[in-house]
């Protein structure tokens, strides 16, 4: 009868419990299914609360009442991850739960206003990835060369490191979103079904995927010359998507047993990596000028770099972590997305001044035709306790946007710290962000400002 081991400690998204800043918690809740260990089950389960101040748009609501500011609490992420590897070579990784509900939305499709089933309450859980995965050429200490293919759902989507960042283990509160540039409209939650394979070679590390995108059908406005054509996500009997990440790690390698890429690994490590990637879609979006419908790829890019490592004298325990990447996005004419996380905000009918350009709440132009330049970096404070009750780790981000359909380019700041109580396994993050108010193409009437507070545990 095969003998079942519980190791009531945390896993890493990286497979890596040392990476996290708690070298404690080992290899996480880790089921064996042999004598051996090859073969085991890892379940990863994870919450972040956020609690929230917020300067609304102009022109918002909330709940059917003027809102110029609004306080709340909301559940921003809640997990499980379940890892089986069922040989030495195939692994099953299926992950599941909840994201962005509210006081006034994230329930289940179809729930509306108040009472047992109201527009807030009782989310649907939902699968994130669910994928098969066979290593074809296993990676061995004495070899330089691995080779693993899979299939299913999954968040192989390359272009970037953040754009397959894990969420247990940001260096800022959150991800900014445009690395993830497709986000619910021709993926799921950052991920497409399809084929992906990956690997090293030595200190180069190899991700690539071909994928069938979710169908979007957004009908374009049509308009009498090319130079007012605004492309829209219409990509009909979707064609299939191409994607890859190649990075050169001249440092310490890292795990890539799962995807997700560790945002910050507190001076447990010493990385420096330059990658780069890219996303293809044919006939992605349309334009419609003069009754003719024109079909434009999907074409983004990026160039990136991360630098994580311990500074100082070793007994001070410091860390410096930075990263930065530019990415180059065409979803062809004029293309611009508004997004807002969480957003609660409605907007006004009754509003008589300029309205945000990008609509109400929170929202703002998130991605879009042009280039984004995004700069982050924090730096982990000197502690002389061999287990201190709380580390903390400042950290700063700077986002440069300039899209085709604004006239004016804008910049935006995010500041804050984290303080560890036990690495990135419980966590509070405090971050004050702002971003730019356009009223029109060409006007940006100041900043908004969002002061968030993350309480982060995962088992």
């Amino acid at each position: 009868m095969k003998r079942f081991f519980l190791i009531a400690v945390v896993l890493s998204a990286s497979l890596n419990g040392y990476s996290q800043g708690a070298p404690d918690y080992g290899s996480g809740l880790k089921f064996n299914l042999n004598e051996e260990g090859s073969k085991y089950l890892r379940v990863l389960a994870w919450n972040q609360i956020w609690f929230r101040s917020s300067e609304m748009n102009p022109g918002t609501m909330i709940n059917g009442e003027e809102a110029t500011t609004s306080t709340d609490i909301g559940n921003r992420r809640l997990r499980i991850l379940l890892q089986a590897q069922l040989s030495k070579r195939y692994m099953i990784v299926t992950h599941f739960g909840i994201n962005n509900q509210t006081f006034t939305n994230g329930g289940a499709a179809g729930t509306t206003g108040t009472g047992g089933y109201g527009q807030g309450k009782k989310p649907g859980l939902f699968f994130h990835d669910a994928w098969n995965e066979y290593a074809i050429v296993l990676p061995e200490a004495d070899k330089k060369f691995s080779l693993s293919l899979g299939g299913g759902l999954h968040y192989y989507m390359g272009l970037s490191r953040l754009t397959m960042a894990s969420t247990l283990n940001f260096l800022t509160i959150d991800s900014p979103i445009f690395s993830w540039p497709l986000i619910e409209n021709s993926d799921q939650f950052a991920r497409q079904m399809g084929l992906f394979a990956k690997g090293k070679y030595g200190k180069f590390e190899y991700r690539v995927s071909y994928n069938k995108p979710y169908a979007t059908n957004i009908a374009p406005v049509d308009v009498a010359s090319s130079d007012l054509a605004v492309a829209v996500d219409n990509n009909g009997n979707t064609k299939w998507s191409k994607a890859g990440y190649f990075e050169y790690q001249f440092l310490d390698t890292e795990s890539n047993v799962l995807p997700y890429k560790v945002g910050s690994y507190l001076g447990t490590k010493k990385v420096f990596n330059l990658g780069a990637g890219f996303y293809n879609a044919p006939d992605a979006t349309q334009t419609s000028v003069a009754g003719n419908i024109d079909k434009h790829d999907i074409t983004l890019l990026s160039a990136d770099v991360f630098v994580d490592m311990p500074i100082g004298k070793p007994e001070n325990k410091m860390a410096l972590t930075a990263y930065s990447v530019f990415y180059n996005y065409d979803f062809g004419p004029n293309y611009l997305r508004n997004l807002g996380i969480m957003n609660v905000g409605s907007a006004d009918p009754d509003f008589t001044g300029d309205r945000a350009l990008a609509g109400a709440g929170n929202l703002q132009a998130m991605m879009g035709t042009g280039n984004i330049w995004y700069t982050q970096a924090g730096f982990l404070l000197p502690t002389a306790q061999e287990k201190p009750k709380v580390r903390i780790q400042p950290f700063g981000a700077y986002t440069y946007k300039n899209f085709e359909a604004l006239d004016k380019a804008s910049s935006q700041f995010d500041i804050g710290a984290n303080f560890f109580i036990d690495g990135h396994h419980a966590k509070v993050t405090t971050q004050y962000s702002t971003r730019p108010v356009y009223t029109s193409p060409d006007t940006i009437d100041g900043q908004k400002g969002e002061f968030i507070v993350q309480l982060q545990i995962y088992l």
